[in-house]
């Protein structure tokens, strides 16, 4: 049985940091597309970062710079280290997996499993 668990969200004041986690189990997570996406109230889920199956990662523009992506494949587990927080960047954030991908896309069609999310809000 898949299962992508998130944690790590939490409420912090503009400029502050954040790690978020994604526990991946029930495939081969070492050759999966992984990726975080984000909801805002009252908008579509976006893309914000992926990492394929050796490390190459791709970031949404509005958070390059300040969003890293990591993953710890021994420990099937997905990181976004989240610095200089903007109110703007409030979301349920969600762990997404595309196993077996030779390609990764923030086309959130292509993602097989997904997450329950995790809720980051940033005040002003």
């Amino acid at each position: 049985q898949v299962q992508l668990v998130e944690s790590g969200g939490d409420s912090v004041q503009a400029g502050g940091s954040l790690r978020l986690s994604c526990a991946a189990s029930g495939f081969t997570y070492s050759r999966a597309c992984m990726a975080w996406f984000r909801q805002a109230p009252g908008k579509e889920r976006e893309g914000v970062v992926y990492i394929d199956s050796v490390g190459r990662t791709t970031y949404a523009d509005s958070v390059k710079g300040r969003f890293t992506i990591s993953k710890d494949n021994a420990k099937n587990t997905l990181f976004l280290q989240m610095n200089s927080l903007k109110p703007e960047d409030t979301a349920m954030y969600y762990c997404a997996a595309r196993p077996l991908a030779s390609a990764c896309y923030f086309l959130m069609h292509l993602y097989t499993y997904w997450g329950q999310g995790t809720q980051v809000t940033v005040s002003s």
